[in-house]
């Protein structure tokens, strides 16, 4: 069966479509198991490492249907991954067929699908029927045939539209895909100790080949982001061993053997910028190199002005972006490798002032979510179930794709009917059995008991948001019920956390009593989701954001979210200073991406360490890249005002620069913009836009037309 899925011989001979097909399946399905291909390649010195979340799978039951109206008869050509029977107008086809003749008129075509190992999909092509998101998709149909022989009734049945992404041609089977590679040379190689080291010049994700192996015995290699780590045999992250013979090698963490040619790749990918590479005695090897593993993207984004290092930190920036980039927003190439809420919402944000790739964006949704029976939060983590809210309407925004809210909304219902199921006497948020209350990686003590403000801000943005796409989804009784619960929510937040005597709000709140404790968490939200009046959000600006003796950021994960804040209160000036140290100060101790978390304090290979591993810290991770956005949205001072850039605004801001330009990707195309100290120069390529350019007497509007590129003077 499998070679006959895979044998789509005819299909060419078919007229050429009306309209363009690919490759279909149920929503979700196939992001979910892609998902698990990918989390399940986690290793830790060998040793298989799944993640420790419920991990769900793929229907394994499909029907694929479409009712069609067709002026001539026409011929389909027919392609499943799975088992399938097809029926035309309720009546079965024999077998399966792969082309099936359509006469003139109205029809109902189902296909049916069964596969347990990868999910139901289909490719159906003809001059005007083809699969495409139009065609409707079920798990279970709910068709049976009574003793009289007539079929029931199937309006209880729920349809969804079919998922799909980019499998346009008849032999690109889902189940097959792969991220692109291309060979790759180490820049140097240096004997040490009793091996070889290799240099492949910058941070890197792939698989290393082995050139010309002779001899019989085993080959250790040992994976480093540093050359510390790669020569620490004991202690690196990641290693591989190899069993050499005479005509096979065999890989010894996934006791894969295969015959042995010139060159040999190995099947597990890493994250390396050094290996180290050492052999028994009598095996020899002539060179290593690598295949380079990547998603090819479109660098649609841009950035350059006249501070050099700033420059490189966007470039820098950009590739941390790519390299984790990969089927799915993941954390870091090195250790996790998993999709994480909390990383994945920033790097939405970086996507869509670089790439815009709406696709990711979507499969990394739909994979966080899974289904249901809800038990749990997102990740285990209560703040990265709020995030996963928060990124479908910002999705919405930047992209202006109202079907894929109304597509997940459902799934959205249920997620946040296991969040108000755990709420308190207050109607807030606490951790309970089985909740890990993340907020950030500190230099210091974190309180995580209690009411935390920071989680209420979250779950009041997230109440606001499923109020936002229960509209969006046509369903007014949820609109009003979130709506409600989100204005109670939010009138308790100030009574409840804000402090007269420190001027913000407080860490936490224990058995109704406010902690001494501030932190910036609460307070820099609070900013830019506008939840404190304008002279609240500048007097924290100064007890708080401003104030070295409030507990330090090191993550750039909450530097993100800091810096916007300070953004937001018109501090472009000294965020730009924070920029170029912090992220600067990573390009002086010689990073070529951006890591998991940066404290100026330390030094050497302290830089490497973390949770309690000499070499933990990951030194390629998404969320270090967010001067991508911040660079985009608060400099360039571009953000959509009305969903997919319909209406977008333009408030660009040096920030202590001379001169800047970059371009901004939108549905319409790109917005590129110039500005020095005289003059804007603005060229957009659709959508209607707002320039608000700084004068004496304050911020003036001015319209932006699309085409021709206008130029303002200031």
């Amino acid at each position: 069966m499998k070679n006959r899925l895979a044998t789509l011989v005819g299909a060419l001979a078919l007229s050429a479509a009306a309209s363009a097909q690919t490759w279909i399946w149920y929503p979700g399905d196939y992001e979910i198991w892609l998902g698990n291909q990918m989390n399940n390649r986690r290793t830790e010195r060998g040793a298989f490492f799944p993640p420790f979340w419920k991990t769900d799978s793929h229907y394994v039951v499909v029907e694929f249907s479409k009712k069609l109206d067709l002026a001539e008869p026409e011929e389909i050509f027919i392609a499943a991954e799975g088992k399938y029977n097809v029926k035309l107008d309720g009546k079965l086809q024999f077998g399966m067929p792969s082309t099936l003749k359509l006469p003139a008129g109205k029809h109902s075509l189902n296909i049916k699908v069964w596969n347990q190992s990868t999910p139901p999909t289909i490719y159906v092509k003809g001059k005007t029927v083809n699969t495409d998101k139009t065609w409707k998709v079920t798990y279970e149909d709910k068709e049976w045939i009574d003793e009289s022989g007539k079929a029931s009734d199937t309006s209880a049945t729920v349809y969804m539209d079919a998922g799909c992404w980019n499998f346009d041609g008849a032999t690109q089977l889902p189940s097959k895909f792969s991220l692109a590679r291309k060979p790759m040379k180490a820049v140097s190689s240096t004997p040490r100790k009793e091996g070889v080291l290799y240099d492949f010049g910058k941070e890197t994700f792939g698989y290393i080949t082995l050139k010309e192996v002779k001899g019989k015995g085993t080959i250790h290699i040992y994976y480093g982001e540093s050359p510390e780590e790669a020569l620490d045999t004991e202690y690196c992250e990641t290693l591989d061993k190899l069993l050499a013979e005479p005509g096979q090698i065999t890989d010894l963490a996934i006791r894969n053997t295969r015959k042995l040619y010139d060159e040999y790749t190995l099947d597990n990918s890493k994250a390396f910028r050094y290996v180290y590479v050492t052999c028994d005695p009598g095996v020899t090897i002539q060179d290593v190199s690598m295949q380079y593993e990547y998603l090819p993207e479109e660098y649609r984004g841009s950035f350059k002005c006249n501070d050099e290092e700033l420059n490189r930190i966007w470039e820098v920036g950009a590739y941390t972006m790519h390299l984790t980039t990969r089927e799915f927003f993941i954390d870091g190439i090195k250790r996790d490798r998993w999709v994480w809420s909390g990383d994945a919402i920033q790097s939405y944000l970086m996507n869509y002032y670089l790439f815009f790739d709406n696709e990711t964006v979507k499969r990394t949704i739909w994979l966080l979510r899974g289904k249901d029976p809800v038990t749990s939060h997102s990740n285990t983590i209560m703040d990265y179930t709020f995030y996963w809210f928060l990124s479908i309407y910002d999705y919405y925004m930047y992209s202006g794709d109202k079907d894929f809210v109304t597509q997940l909304y459902p799934r959205m219902q249920s997620m946040m009917d296991y969040v108000l199921g755990r709420t308190n006497a207050n109607g807030m948020v606490e951790g309970m059995t089985g909740d890990w209350v993340f907020v950030d990686w500190a230099d210091g003590y974190l309180d995580k008991k209690g009411e935390l403000s920071f989680e209420q801000v979250l779950f009041c943005k997230s109440l606001e948001t499923m109020a936002l796409c229960a509209g969006l989804a046509g369903n007014t009784a949820d609109k009003t019920k979130y709506e409600k619960l989100a204005s109670a929510l939010r009138s308790k937040l100030e009574p409840a956390f804000w402090n007269e005597q420190k001027q913000a709000m407080v860490h936490n709140r224990v058995q109704g009593k406010q902690s001494e404790s501030v932190t910036r968490y609460a307070n820099m939200f609070s900013v830019f989701f506008n939840y404190l009046n304008a002279d609240k959000q500048q007097t924290i600006k100064h007890t708080v954001l401003q104030n070295d003796s409030i507990l330090k950021i090191t993550t750039p994960y909450m530097r993100f979210y800091e810096l916007e804040a300070l953004c937001a209160l018109g501090e472009q000036e000294s965020v730009m200073k924070e920029m170029k140290a912090y992220w600067g100060g990573m390009l002086k101790e010689g990073a070529t991406s951006f890591w998991e978390k940066y404290n100026p304090e330390e030094t050497g290979t302290r830089h490497l360490a973390m949770y309690g591993r000499p070499y933990g810290k990951s030194l390629c991770h998404a969320w270090g890249a967010s001067p991508i956005y911040l660079l985009g949205k608060y400099y360039l001072g571009v953000k959509p005002t009305k969903p997919g850039y319909e209406e977008y605004s333009v408030t660009p801001c040096l920030g202590g620069l001379k001169w800047m330009e970059g371009t901004v990707p939108t549905p319409y195309g790109n917005i590129h913009i110039y500005m020095d100290k005289k003059e804007i120069r603005i060229k957009s390529d659709g959508g209607k836009g707002v320039l608000n350019i700084p004068t004496r007497k304050g911020m003036k509007a001015m319209t932006i037309e699309p085409g021709e590129e206008q130029v303002f003077k200031y």
